[in-house]
């Protein structure tokens, strides 16, 4: 009875196996490092799940009013007004009593909710279709930080006139961004649809 004789891996020498298993724990380390360091420097990333959802879905098509109490009917188009400094409103302000809540339009993930030059008190949000939802001039702030999961009503903060919108009466600054940057305006989205024209009517 013949015995198969398996062929052997050839031998790594000590010199080389050491170099691996050293890369190996720096890549381990470096792994590691992001891991700590990325949920930090971009709080969304604690939810990696949720991120990915909010890739893969659509942004929605129309949106609620986000200041509590305000209907669609009652907003007005500011989008691209002139603004100092040569700038084009990049958004629409929605006008309410200060303290008024300021409601997320849609789920997604905070990214910040702090403080800028111009809208003051914000808050800003990852939301679907990795559009980024802008609310600006808050009074306070809701409950949520940045990192934190909020889904469609939950409140960010409430109606102000902080930042650059000082002493204008008390407004919520909304604006939209797609994943590059790019500005869009909410005011189609929220606004209610216009009933088609029947051929009678025409």
């Amino acid at each position: 009875m013949s015995s198969t004789i398996l062929p052997q891996p050839p031998a790594v020498p000590p010199r080389r196996f050491a170099r691996a298993i050293r890369r190996l724990a720096l890549l381990l380390a470096l792994g590691g490092t992001a891991a700590i360091i990325l949920p930090l420097a971009f709080p969304p990333m604690r939810h990696p799940l949720v991120l990915v959802s909010l890739a893969v879905e659509d942004a929605a098509h129309r949106l609620p009013v986000p200041v509590e109490g305000v209907r669609p009917r009652d907003l007005r188009d500011t989008w691209g007004a002139a603004r100092s400094g040569g700038r084009r409103h990049q958004g629409i302000d929605i006008f309410a009593r200060r303290g008024t809540a300021v409601t997320s339009a849609t789920r997604g993930v905070v990214v910040t909710a702090g403080t800028n030059r111009l809208g003051g008190k914000i808050v800003r949000v990852l939301c679907p279709g990795l559009e980024w939802h802008y609310y600006a001039h808050l009074d306070a702030y809701g409950t949520f930080a940045a990192g934190d999961v909020v889904k469609p009503g939950d409140i960010l903060g409430f109606v102000g006139d902080t930042g650059n919108a000082r002493g204008t009466p008390p407004h919520l600054h909304y604006g939209i961004y797609d994943a590059l940057g790019s500005a869009g305006n909410p005011f189609p989205r929220l606004a209610p649809a216009r009933p088609a024209r029947s051929r009678t009517q025409a």
